[in-house]
C-alpha cells in the first residue's frame, strides 16, 4: 500500500471541496478556486473533513496513480488556504528587476529588455532590484512560471551571474587561470 496515497487529507474549516463524477474534484477556499480532473480508475470519497483516495488493485498502472491522486488533491487544498511561493535572485552587474503594471520587466545583460507577462491565477511581487518572488493558488502554475523566469537567464557557474532560486546552490569552477599551477 502507498503510505502517501494512503494517508488521508484533511480538509480545514472555510474550504469545500466538490467531487463530481468522472473524478472532476473542485477546491474552494479563501485564495481561490481549483478545479483538476483526476484518473477514474483511482476512487477519491469525503468523510466529514478528511478526503480519503483509494485504489481498486494493485496494478501497477494504479500503484503509480494512488499517490499522484493523493499529492494532486493535497496541494490543491493547500495552495487555496495557504498558496505557493517561489523566490528568485538575480545576480550579476547591471542586471535587475522591475514590474511595470502586470508586467515582470528585466534586464539581463542583453541588448534589450526581457519582459514577461503575468499569467491567470499567478501574482508576482518585486520587492527589490534583485528579488522575484512568484505566488499563486496552483503549485504547477507557479513552478512553471518561475522556472520560464530562470531559464531567461540561467544561472551560470564561473561568476554565478543569472536568475536562481533563493534555496538554489551552484556549483562554481575555477577559469582558465586555476589549471595552470606549477
Amino acid at each position: 500500500m502507498s503510505r502517501i496515497g494512503r494517508a488521508p487529507i484533511a480538509v480545514p474549516a472555510g474550504v469545500e471541496v466538490k467531487i463530481d463524477e468522472n473524478n472532476v474534484v473542485t477546491v474552494k477556499g479563501p485564495k481561490g478556486t481549483l478545479t483538476q480532473a483526476m484518473h477514474p480508475n483511482i476512487t477519491i470519497a469525503q468523510e466529514g473533513a478528511e478526503i480519503h483516495v483509494t485504489r481498486p488493485n494493485d496494478a501497477k498502472e494504479n500503484r503509480a496513480l494512488h499517490g499522484l491522486t493523493r499529492s494532486l488533491v493535497h496541494n490543491m487544498v493547500v495552495g487555496v488556504t495557504e498558496g505557493f511561493k517561489k523566490e528568485l535572485d538575480v545576480n550579476g552587474v547591471g542586471y535587475r528587476v522591475s514590474k511595470e503594471g502586470k508586467k515582470l520587466v528585466m534586464n539581463l545583460g542583453y541588448s534589450h529588455q526581457v519582459i514577461m507577462e503575468e499569467i491567470d491565477g499567478i501574482e508576482i511581487e518585486v520587492p527589490s532590484a534583485n528579488k522575484i518572488i512568484v505566488h499563486g493558488c496552483d503549485k504547477q502554475k507557479v513552478g512553471q512560471f518561475a522556472a520560464e523566469v530562470r531559464e531567461k537567464r540561467p544561472p551560470e557557474p564561473y561568476k554565478g551571474k543569472g536568475i536562481k532560486y533563493t534555496t538554489e546552490v551552484i556549483r562554481r569552477k575555477e577559469g582558465k587561470t586555476g589549471a595552470k599551477k606549477k
